[in-house]
């Protein structure tokens, strides 16, 4: 918690004894043992799926998960009582709150389903490691761009579907018989898996010039798409750096700016100091 956020809170009326339950929730030693936890948790919940295991520490493997649930109930309890309705400003913490949320829930009856998203758990490291956090932020700014991408591609898609269908419809029903198995043929395709051995080279028994119409389409769907949705999420992460860079440097001059208005101040107070003090002398030295 920043000294920005503690100002903020102080301002708004929040107690003390509050601040002091966020600073300590979001400490660095509790972060850590947080993501030491997570980390177990997600251990323990890997060994649950097999009955071997269960059998032998099914016990043990069930207090850890009650534990780790308890301790995230705590960490997301102090920090709601530390910010109050502010919590639910970040979408991170939001997104912590689901995730225990969701945990808390009976996994029993009809939420039974509920219990395979415990798992959901190990996606807190997300929010607890920086580095992570900075990744998911970047891909959430590439949306819009990936947004349009995926709709060139989709229109890329429907063209090649409509002419494989025209071209190959007939003899190979199976795979270009209507635009809908065209379309799952393509994206076969698209992925590299088996298209050579597997579609391409048996339809060239029959078309021989199937491969003027693959070759092309495997190099604008595959190596260019890919390329674009690469450049578009290096492009926001570049973009979220040089923000978080000239947020830093903004901060660091408005602290620069403090610090010399602050000087500014007290040189003028030692002025006036000093001037109190010539006239006191003065006085003294024409007295005498």
């Amino acid at each position: 918690m920043t000294n920005d956020e503690y100002d903020l809170d102080a301002r708004s009326g929040v107690c003390g004894w509050r601040l002091k339950f966020a600073h300590f929730a979001e400490s660095t030693p509790v972060q850590r043992v947080v993501m030491a936890l997570i980390i177990v948790n997600a251990v323990s919940l890997g060994l649950e799926t097999s009955t071997t295991v269960v059998a032998a520490l099914g016990k043990v493997l069930h207090i850890i998960d009650s534990l780790v649930l308890v301790v995230f109930v705590l960490e997301i309890g102090a920090k709601l009582l530390g910010h109050g309705w502010r919590f639910f400003r970040d979408g991170w913490n939001i997104f912590d709150f689901i995730v225990v949320a969701i945990a808390l829930v009976p996994s029993a009856g009809p939420f039974a389903v509920l219990r395979a998203l415990r798992v959901l758990r190990v996606l807190r490291l997300l929010s607890v490691i920086p580095q992570m956090r900075h990744v998911i932020e970047s891909l959430l700014r590439a949306v819009p761009g990936i947004s349009s991408i995926i709709a060139i591609l989709i229109l890329v898609y429907y063209v090649f579907a409509v002419i494989a269908t025209n071209l190959f419809g007939d003899p190979f029903s199976e795979w270009f018989g209507t635009v809908g198995r065209s379309m799952f043929s393509l994206f076969q395709i698209m992925t590299l898996e088996s298209w050579s051995m597997g579609i391409v080279r048996p339809m060239m028994n029959v078309h021989p010039y199937a491969w003027v119409f693959f070759v092309p389409f495997i190099l604008i769907a595959t190596f260019t798409m890919l390329n674009l949705f690469i450049a578009i999420i290096v492009s926001a992460m570049q973009a979220q750096t040089a923000e978080e860079h000239e947020e830093e440097m903004e901060a660091i001059e408005e602290a620069h700016a403090d610090e010399s208005a602050f000087i500014r101040r007290e040189l003028g107070a030692l002025r006036s100091e000093l001037g109190e003090i010539r006239m006191l002398l003065e006085e003294k030295s024409g007295g005498t």
